[in-house]
C-alpha cells in the first residue's frame, strides 16, 4: 500500500529532529513508501466548496542541518491525498479551530489524524472533565470568588490557562501566596477564556508521566521530572525525560479513557498523569515518541502508521460525532 500523505505542520526547519514526534511519523511513513507533502496551516484554503492546500513535496532524513528538502510548491485538492496528518502545535485558539472546520471537509474519504472533529471536541483541559474520578480535584472559572474558595479548601493549588500548552502560563500558589489576585488581573487581561484551578500535586516532584495511547491502548511511557525550584514538569520548561513502566492505577486510567479514544478516532493521544491522577489528555499535536523509542527500543510511530494504514483499508469508517 501506497499512500500520498500530507502532513499539516509548523516550518519543517526548526524542528528539533532528536526529539520531534512529526519527524519520526514522517520517516516511518517514507521508509512505507509512501508520498509525503508538507504545508502550514495558513496554506489551507477553501474556494468553490472544495479544500486546497499550498504544499511542497516533502522528502526527510536523520541528518542534523541537512534532515529534509521540499520540492515546488503547488496547490493541491485535499481530496486527492489519502491521509492527512494535523500535526502543527497549539495553541488551541481559533486558527486552530478553523483549521479543523476545514479539514472536516475532507475527513473521512480524506483521512486525517486525528479526526478533526474531535480534536475540535476536545481540547486537553476540558476532555479530562469528563472523567472526574480519574482528575484531581479541579475548578473552570472566571469568578475570582470561586478562586479564592477554592484555595481556601485546597491550601495549595495550580493556576494556568485553559488553552495553553508547554507548561507556559502555570503558576503554584500556596494558601498564604499574596499573589493569587494579581495573577487573576493578570489572566483577565490577556484571556478573554475562564482559566481552570487544580489542587496542586506534591507527587510532581517525583514526575509527571506522559503515557501514550495508540488506538485507545497504552504503548508506552516517559517520566517527566522538574528542575529544581520548579513546579512544571514540560520538556519546554526543563523537564528531564526519564524512563518509566506503568502502574496499575495508570494502566486503570488507560483502560478508563481507551475505548472513548476509540470511539471517536483518535488514533494518537498522550495523557499527563501526576501520581493517581490524570491532568491532561492530549489529542492536538501529542510528543513523546523519540523519548519513549530510546529507553524502550521501541518504534511507536511504526504501530501509529500499522492504525493508519489498517483504518484506511477498512474504509477509514471511524465516527465523526
Amino acid at each position: 500500500m501506497s499512500l500520498a500523505v500530507a502532513i499539516q505542520m509548523d516550518p519543517i526547519e526548526a524542528i528539533d529532529i532528536e526529539g520531534d514526534s512529526t519527524f519520526v511519523l514522517a520517516l516511518e511513513a517514507q521508509r512505507r513508501g509512501h508520498g509525503l507533502y508538507h504545508y502550514l496551516p495558513q496554506h489551507l484554503s477553501l474556494k468553490d466548496s472544495r479544500i486546497y492546500a499550498q504544499m511542497q513535496p516533502l522528502e526527510v532524513r536523520r541528518e542534523k542541518g541537512n534532515h529534509f528538502s521540499l520540492g515546488s510548491p503547488q496547490s493541491v485538492d485535499l481530496a486527492a491525498m489519502d491521509v492527512v496528518l494535523m500535526r502543527q502545535d497549539p495553541p488551541f485558539d481559533m486558527s486552530y479551530i478553523t483549521a479543523t472546520h476545514l479539514l472536516e471537509h475532507v475527513h473521512p474519504e480524506t483521512l486525517v489524524v486525528n479526526d478533526p472533529v474531535q480534536v475540535r471536541n476536545a481540547p486537553e483541559k476540558l476532555f479530562v472533565t469528563h472523567f472526574p474520578e480519574l482528575m484531581p480535584p479541579t475548578l473552570i472559572t472566571s469568578d475570582k470568588r470561586e478562586v479564592v474558595a477554592f484555595r481556601a479548601e485546597h491550601q495549595d493549588i495550580i493556576v494556568k490557562p485553559l488553552f495553553g500548552n508547554g507548561g507556559a502560563g502555570v503558576f503554584h500558589l500556596g494558601p498564604e501566596d499574596e499573589n493569587l489576585n494579581a495573577l487573576l488581573e493578570l489572566f483577565t487581561d490577556l484571556y478573554r477564556e475562564p482559566i481552570i484551578v487544580q489542587r496542586y500535586l506534591p507527587e510532581v516532584r517525583q514526575g509527571d508521566k506522559r503515557i501514550i495511547l495508540i488506538d485507545g491502548h497504552p504503548a508506552g511511557a516517559i517520566n517527566r521530572v522538574p528542575p529544581q525550584g520548579e513546579a512544571r514538569s514540560n520538556m519546554h520548561a526543563g523537564g528531564r525525560a526519564e524512563p518509566a513502566k506503568l502502574t496499575g492505577r495508570e494502566m486503570e486510567i488507560c483502560e478508563a479513557i481507551g475505548p472513548t479514544l476509540q470511539e471517536r478516532g483518535l488514533i494518537f493521544v498522550g495523557i499527563d498523569v501526576i501520581g493517581d491522577y490524570m491532568t491532561e489528555i492530549n489529542v492536538t499535536s501529542p510528543t513523546g515518541l523519540q523519548e519513549i523509542n530510546r529507553f524502550d527500543d521501541a518504534c511507536l510511530e511504526a504501530q501509529i502508521w500499522d492504525v493508519i494504514e489498517r483504518r484506511y483499508g477498512a474504509g477509514h469508517t471511524a465516527p465523526s460525532a
